[in-house]
């Protein structure tokens, strides 16, 4: 079973709905003036679950992308490198774009994602990642909207996954060490 895989858990199902509400709400707000609303672009995998959760608790005209970026490949660490995998299928010029991540830990792969985005000429790019490991951060850049900031363990659950598996865990939780050494 998956749940004798997990350590502990950080953030159970009920703490996480109630922080994505408040979220899609701060979302809403900061765009109500938007009248064509905002374009999100999900990272996938990873944020597929945060995502889904979090546009339908905005209020305002969603457009929806998706991306697959990583500077990770197969490793543990962040080779440093980032390589879209999958690029947007249109056109951001002029639109309000909302970058949807999991997690940021190195912020090698959102920095990168953040220039690659405006050159693009959208009319703003904000982040909103579900949590973020500051502990971690080798490039710093501006998370405009944060779920939590968590410590440096190796978490699983809503979206985040060792070797492909525990994404659809409700919860987020500590994997064990013995699962991944």
């Amino acid at each position: 079973m998956m749940k004798d895989d997990i350590e502990k858990i950080v953030f159970t199902e009920e703490e996480i709905r109630k922080r994505v509400e408040e979220m899609g709400a701060e979302i809403s707000r900061d765009y109500a003036g938007v009248p064509e609303g905002i374009f999100c672009v999900g990272i996938l995998k990873g944020a597929v679950i945060f995502y889904t959760d979090l546009v339908r608790k905005i209020s305002l005209p969603v457009q929806f992308d998706f991306m697959i970026a990583s500077s990770y490949a197969d490793a543990m660490e962040s080779s440093g490198t980032v390589r879209i995998l999958k690029d947007l299928d249109y056109d951001i010029k002029g639109k309000h774009v909302v970058l949807v991540e999991d997690i940021i830990d190195s912020g090698t792969t959102m920095h990168y994602l953040l220039d690659y985005l405006r050159l693009r000429k959208a009319a703003s790019v904000k982040i909103c990642a579900f949590m973020s490991k500051p502990s971690r951060r080798k490039v710093e850049v501006p998370i405009d909207y944060c779920g939590f900031d968590v410590p440096d363990e190796f978490l699983v659950g809503y979206g985040l996954d060792y070797a492909e598996k525990y994404r659809n865990l409700p919860y987020i939780g500590v994997l064990k060490r013995e699962v991944y050494s």
